[in-house]
């Protein structure tokens, strides 16, 4: 095959045109372009306010890299291929937090900024302390609104260990800030007398493991958050957590759960997931594929 000038020159204007529409893209990006309704994916590795084990900053790693992995595909249960959607963004990590003492600042800035452009968003813990932020700007910003939370653990904690910030406090903080309108608690299994005096004061709806069955329906008439603490699962389906908590949900409880919500999801996070601790990834797997079906929700509904 003989040299072609005319197709080198074809060759560099295709190369030279991709080039610009890149920085053409990410010039939009700097200038703020609005998302509408889009549903972006954002890491935030941040765990100083865990009170066990620190670990959980190293959870958005985990996940990107199981929902990525040769040994599965982008595709929900319901058909819907994430690979050929545009309708979803992953953004990477909000990685620029100096310390914990801006930290909060920093997400609830970086949340209005991205809501405000009419993203959704589904964020990927963290420790579970990053809610509070995160529901900071969505109730400015999208309120009225209700969470569901999924999780072993309550959070209702006035102050652990003197931090009134502790990943075992948010919920505290959020009601007491007057930031949703319903919280409802799904799966709690530590349930002690300070935090039911909580409960009872903020007026969250528990529905407690012992008291939780398959048949169980869950409605919101405002739109949605769902928080999705990894502890919530039994421990022998995750064990990468930092606080084991036997009889917890299996997977497809979780999954169930997700796919027949009645209501707009309209953001999520799934937190609190340890590499530590796991084992061959197994945690961060179901992670991704809790992921993968939030996603389905939210674009789809």
């Amino acid at each position: 095959m003989g040299f072609s000038p005319h197709g080198s020159y074809q060759l560099w204007v295709v190369f030279t045109t991709k080039q610009k529409i890149m920085e053409e893209y990410i010039k939009q990006i700097d200038k703020k372009i609005v998302y509408n309704k889009k549903t972006i994916v954002l890491g935030i590795p941040f765990d100083d306010h865990s009170s066990f084990l620190k670990g959980a900053s190293k959870g958005p790693k985990a996940i990107r890299k199981a929902l990525n992995s040769p040994s599965a595909n982008l595709s929900t249960e319901s058909g819907y291929d994430l690979s050929l959607s545009d309708d979803w963004l992953d953004m990477g990590n909000i990685d620029d937090m100096n310390s914990s003492n801006n930290a909060f600042s920093i997400i609830e800035n970086r949340f209005n900024e991205y809501l405000t452009q009419g993203a959704r968003i589904v964020t990927l813990g963290g420790d579970n302390s990053i809610t509070l932020p995160i529901i900071r700007a969505y109730g400015k910003i999208m309120g009225p609104l209700d969470i569901m939370q999924i999780d072993a653990h309550p959070d209702l904690y006035d102050e652990l260990d003197g931090d009134r910030e502790s990943h075992a406090c948010p919920f505290s903080r959020i009601m007491e800030e007057n930031l949703v309108e319903r919280l409802v608690q799904v799966g709690i299994r530590t349930m002690n007398p300070h935090q039911k005096e909580q409960s009872d004061r903020f007026g969250t709806e528990v529905i407690t493991m012992r008291e939780w069955n398959s048949g169980l329906n869950f409605e919101f008439s405002d739109p949605v958050y769902l928080s999705i603490d990894m502890d919530c699962l039994d421990p022998g389906f995750a064990p990468g957590v930092s606080h084991y908590e036997p009889g917890g949900f299996t997977p497809r409880d979780v999954i169930s759960m997700i796919q027949n919500i009645k209501g707009d999801i309209i953001g999520a996070d799934i937190v609190e997931l340890n590499p530590k601790r796991d084992h061959h990834g197994m945690t961060a797997f179901v992670g991704a594929k809790f992921l993968k079906e939030i996603l389905d929700r939210m674009i789809n509904g």
